[in-house]
């Protein structure tokens, strides 16, 4: 049984594959445990890029975390991978400008899992404001980000104010967001915030977690 999308889960929104593990004496799972024990309200798989696994390990990897996030009751979501997503029972899916067409994934997924959309540009969200089906957006990157290889240009607080005003969905902010700069994202009226290395790299997980949720409280 699926979870539906709220808005809710966007508050503290990890990303994560095993390619973003530094740490040699820690794994994603065990990364992803200490982070839903700490509260984070939603996880999206997203495994791509050097050193990510090869398609069978992926499908193990991807059941394992998805069974964390079943225990813990926090919506398990994949990154572009509709075939994945189907195959695990993830909870949804979240597409960017660059993978298959979200109107593809729509059709493809159903009511079976909510669908997430990267909206980088006012254009994107207007296109992604005619379109039934998708849930929220995420949108970035709002500061620099040594995260994502192929990242679009900086869009800054000033810039993601104007893509949540568009917007007729909630919006999760993305990009090289750290424990001293969120503070600044809920004047911008998105929903969350969505963290790679935050999280993943953070030397105190709880204390990362609770960072987030008190800013987004």
């Amino acid at each position: 049984m699926t979870m539906p999308f709220k808005t809710p889960i966007l508050r503290a929104y990890f990303i994560a594959g095993t390619q973003d593990i530094k740490d040699p004496n820690l794994t994603l799972p065990e990364v992803l445990t200490q982070a839903l024990k700490a509260g984070i309200t939603a996880f999206q798989y997203r495994e791509k890029g050097p050193g990510s696994l090869d398609a069978t390990a992926k499908v193990k990897m991807a059941e394992t975390l998805r069974d964390l996030c079943t225990t813990y009751r926090v919506p398990f979501i994949v990154d572009d991978d509709v075939a994945l997503a189907r195959e695990v029972g993830a909870d949804g899916i979240h597409v960017g400008q660059k993978d298959e067409r979200v109107t593809s994934v729509i059709q493809e997924v159903g009511q079976t899992m909510f669908v997430g959309l990267s909206c980088d540009t006012e254009e994107q969200v207007k296109v992604a404001n005619q379109t039934s089906g998708i849930s929220y957006l995420g949108s970035g990157p709002v500061y620099p980000t040594g995260s994502k290889a192929d990242a679009d240009p900086v869009i800054g607080v000033t810039g993601l104010k104007k893509l949540v005003k568009l917007s007729q969905r909630p919006v999760v902010a993305i990009g090289g967001i750290t424990e001293e700069n969120i503070a600044e994202l809920p004047d911008t009226g998105a929903a969350g915030a969505a963290v790679i290395s935050m999280i993943a790299q953070s030397s105190d997980i709880t204390q990362t977690v609770k960072r987030m949720r008190t800013v987004f409280g």
